[in-house]
């Protein structure tokens, strides 16, 4: 069949595009999807790095005015849990040796039934630490919270974080933001339930883009005020 008058037959074929040109495209994209993963994970490597930086061994902890112990759960009898109890352990250590003067322990008391700060200041008062050496932070609802108060309500300015090695990055990243002076000492975060220990693991991926963006607008903790209670414990040590 030929062409009506005044046409051309339909050509399906177009010009190849330039392999220069495709090229192009394609590293334009790659260079698209990498600049969005660096700004994706930005926030989660800042927060670590700036966490790592400042870790310490036990032995390695400078002297310090107040180590902040960071709540991690009861038992059902109100109890410290296993991952506290290593963290409380550890301040101990650090008081035995004298290192810091005072235990600030800070966590949830949102209930009568889940008292964290008590049950920390107990544990410490029965393993030798002495009851006026410990304050209690009954606000510490999160690792932001917790860092926030110990500057802004507890005066603490230069200070020992301690809770699990996983968990220490974020915790000192928010203490830093919050404006204190720290260095951290990480404790084990083995469990005799793993699957649960990675769940926590993989949870300071999310974590720590909140403390990022906590840090960013400056978040007011849940309760604000001012307590004495450290700088009085400070000045009255023997």
């Amino acid at each position: 069949m030929t062409a009506p008058a005044g046409t051309t037959p339909a050509d399906d074929t177009s010009p190849a595009e330039p392999p220069a040109r495709r090229h192009g495209r394609h590293r334009t994209v790659l260079l698209v999807a990498a600049a969005v993963v660096v700004v994706l994970a930005a926030p989660f490597v800042v927060v670590q790095a700036v966490g790592l930086a400042h870790r310490r061994a036990l032995a390695d902890v400078p002297d310090t005015p107040v180590a902040i112990v960071l709540g991690a759960g009861l038992r059902p009898d109100g109890s410290p849990s296993t991952y506290l109890r290593r963290r409380l352990d550890a301040g101990a250590a650090l008081y035995d040796q004298g290192k810091v003067n005072v235990i600030l322990v800070s966590g949830d008391n949102g209930t009568v039934q889940h008292d964290e700060p008590t049950a920390m200041k107990d544990y410490l008062v029965a393993h030798g630490v002495p009851a006026d050496r410990v304050v209690a932070d009954f606000a510490g609802f999160d690792t932001h919270d917790s860092c926030v108060r110990a500057h802004t309500v507890f005066g603490v300015d230069d200070a020992v974080v301690v809770t699990q090695d996983y968990h220490l990055p974020r915790a000192l990243f928010s203490c830093r933001a919050a404006g204190m002076r720290v260095t951290g000492v990480g404790v084990s975060a083995s469990s005799v339930t793993p699957q649960q220990a990675v769940v926590w693991r993989v949870r300071e991926v999310p974590a720590s883009y909140k403390a990022a963006w906590d840090a960013l607008v400056g978040r007011d903790p849940k309760f604000g005020g001012h307590e004495t209670g450290v700088q009085d414990a400070l000045t009255t040590q023997g």
